[in-house]
């Protein structure tokens, strides 16, 4: 693959949207995020993609590999895969504050043990704005970029709806692009946790709070996009969707490539990142750099599922309806009406096509599950939110049933950092889940600071005697003897 004299791809692609409805295509040099003919939302293509597949599998891995290394500050985060996102990008436009190149943990023996099988966690929560959501904004942002330099705009203002991390994701991208960017965001009242809620406001972006639910929100965010001269950056932009199929990229690259004996966990939420994690396998197996496809699991809390009863039923009898939703833990899976929803079906189907009706599957767990799920993987080490416990779940649920192979290494997406959940930690410690939550805590997983008191410091007294009576005190409470 020939590079530019500064070492950067000479490739360029020709991207056109693809409508996930009707087929329609429309060239990329516009912003579209549904189809004007029949309202499909779409996937972005590369016709020239056929050109990508002269070079061999092997070299494509080579390239790969040797850029995990590179310091070229265009080549790095998750444009390392320059030519599979979005191969019409100068140098210039990309945008890329350190995104992408999470760490895959392997799970310790005794988590493994108690899973019954190999695991590791993809820790999302280690991108900038701690969450997967900076894989597509950084995208998103480059091509917003791109645009900006081709139209001279002098003004854009970028608008999202949010369960939290997107607004996190969204607010941070544009504050580091700066003039002439601003960011407003559309929050659910109440319904976001105080640490994600910080973020937006933090980076400078006007956060607007309004009654009602993601899906409420999504609704007013859509009419501003078709009404107004706003950049949407929701998961209906299909920009998005191109930057997080990296996601897929760096676990088959984790894998050494080797991904028939892997199956891949993923909360569905709005849909747009199991999508893109589909989409990027198959660009990889189409490409050579894959030679078998991993097995894909979609999780659902029974709270919010409709993509979850759409699988369970037989394929002859399907019938997509959207569902009210009830109060989850897992709030970015909170979501009851999946705007990518058109491109999960197009996809599995594909996916399907090539690996069998087994590769792609969609589980449902109980909100006590996920809850457990995040306690026991950060007991054991790792960073989970509470979407980490719903694919640890997930994987528990597709066990009980025989839906994986206990020989299959399963890679679970903990999207976001554990920090952002710790209310819903405290809710379970404290027994303060509201009923509607319909979980009960279990004493074993409860885990409170208790208080020792030892001899009060107060002026004068001696400090040997504070710490001797705090020892002591200590010494009782844990079962210790002095020599």
């Amino acid at each position: 693959m020939a590079h530019a004299r500064d070492g950067f791809p000479a490739y360029r692609g020709e991207m056109e949207y693809v409508c996930q409805g009707c087929g329609s295509r429309f060239p990329a040099a516009e912003l579209y995020y549904t189809c004007p003919g029949c309202g499909g939302v779409f996937l972005l293509e590369d016709t020239r993609f056929a050109e990508l597949t002269k070079t061999s599998g092997q070299t494509w891995r080579e390239i790969f590999d040797s850029r995990a290394a590179s310091k070229h500050s265009a080549l790095q985060g998750i444009f390392r895969f320059y030519e599979l996102v979005a191969p019409i990008l100068e140098p210039g436009d990309i945008v890329s504050p350190g995104e992408g190149q999470t760490p895959v943990v392997r799970a310790n023996s005794d988590l493994e043990e108690r899973v019954g099988r190999p695991l590791a966690f993809k820790n999302e929560g280690q991108n900038p704005s701690a969450s997967f959501k900076d894989r597509g904004m950084a995208c998103a942002f480059s091509y917003l970029k791109s645009v900006l330099r081709q139209k001279q705009w002098d003004r854009l203002l970028t608008v999202c709806a949010s369960t939290g991390d997107t607004s996190a994701s969204a607010a941070m991208y544009a504050a580091y692009v700066g003039h002439p960017v601003t960011s407003v965001v559309l929050l659910p009242q109440g319904k976001v946790t105080p640490q994600q809620l910080a973020q937006p406001l933090g980076s400078g972006a006007r956060v607007l709070e309004l009654p009602g639910v993601f899906d409420d929100c999504m609704k007013v965010v859509e009419y501003l996009a078709d009404n107004c001269p706003v950049a949407l950056l929701n998961s209906k932009n299909s920009w998005r969707i191109l930057g997080q199929e990296t996601y897929a990229f760096e676990v088959a690259q984790w894998s050494d490539w080797e991904t028939g004996d892997k199956a891949v966990f993923v909360p569905v939420g709005n849909a747009g990142n199991i999508s893109a994690i589909m989409a990027g396998f198959l660009k990889l197996h189409r490409l050579g750099i894959i030679s078998e496809l991993p097995q894909i699991f979609g999780v659902q809390s029974c709270h919010a599922d409709p993509v979850y009863r759409y699988y369970s039923s037989p394929p002859g009898e399907r019938r997509y309806e959207p569902v009210s939703v009830r109060s989850s833990a897992a709030q970015a899976a909170m979501i009851g009406d999946p705007v990518s929803f058109p491109r999960v079906r197009s996809l599995a189907e594909r996916y399907q096509a090539l690996a069998g009706e087994s590769a792609f599957q969609v589980v449902q767990v109980t909100e006590q599950e996920i809850v457990e799920g995040m306690l026991q993987a950060n007991r054991h080490g790792h960073i989970a939110c509470t979407q980490g416990g719903e694919s640890l779940a997930g994987l528990l649920r597709a066990a009980r049933e025989g839906a994986v192979s206990r020989e299959k290494t399963a890679v679970l997406n903990a999207t976001a950092h554990s920090l952002k959940f710790q209310s819903f930690q405290q809710m379970y410690f404290e027994d303060s889940f509201p009923p509607e939550y319909e979980i009960q805590p279990r004493q074993e997983l409860i885990n409170r600071p208790r208080q020792v008191r030892g001899v009060d410091a107060t002026p004068g007294a001696e400090r040997e005697a504070f710490v001797s009576g705090a020892a002591a005190e200590i010494m009782e409470l844990l079962g210790l003897s002095g020599d």
